[in-house]
């Protein structure tokens, strides 16, 4: 959900983490709720020589369900806005985290991918902006990031550095200028 807008201002970007980027989640669960089934299954099993399937069977699909519903709903609960004024960063259902700054006091944007994310193609979007490290805004496991950063440099305005073409800026990780972004 965008925030209110301003007269005359529009949105560029609004999105979520991809469910990509909560996958390490995703199987944390799943693999917790098999070490439940296979603890219950033991425990039960060695009373009357029988583990009770149908008690495994239930808390299985109860932490599968569980996994991913809180999975879904830590997704859902986190949006991320760029206005051509603004960054916006919603976190929460019950309480709430939200966290705004002009797009004008942004000095840096670069963006962090691990090989798992570069796989996945997500990627944490980082924008530093004139409050200094007091303030973090970082878009955390969107997808596509050097998307997210080349449209928050045309919405600043900022040119490529070094008079790199945006092409070998980000295609070329080699390219003067491309440090930092991939």
């Amino acid at each position: 959900m965008a925030p209110k807008l301003h007269p005359g201002e529009r949105v560029l970007y609004e999105g979520h983490p991809s469910w990509r980027a909560i996958l390490d989640f995703y199987v944390k669960g799943v693999l917790a709720t098999a070490v439940i089934c296979l603890i219950v299954a033991l425990i039960t099993g060695l009373g009357d020589g029988g583990a009770n399937t149908s008690l495994v069977v239930i808390i299985a699909l109860v932490g599968v369900a569980l996994t991913i519903l809180i999975g879904f709903v830590r997704r859902v609960a986190t949006s991320y806005t760029i206005t051509d004024r603004r960054l916006h960063i919603k976190r929460g259902i019950v309480s709430r985290t939200i966290q705004e700054t002009r797009l004008g006091r942004v000095q840096n944007v670069n963006y962090t991918q691990s090989v798992l994310q570069r796989v996945l193609q997500v990627g944490d979007v980082d924008f530093d902006t004139a409050a200094g490290d007091d303030y973090n805004f970082v878009f955390s496991g969107v997808s596509e990031p050097a998307d997210v950063v080349h449209m928050v440099d045309q919405a600043t305005g900022h040119p490529p550095p070094n008079g790199v073409s945006e092409t070998a800026r980000y295609d070329d990780p080699g390219a003067p200028g491309a440090a930092g972004r991939r």
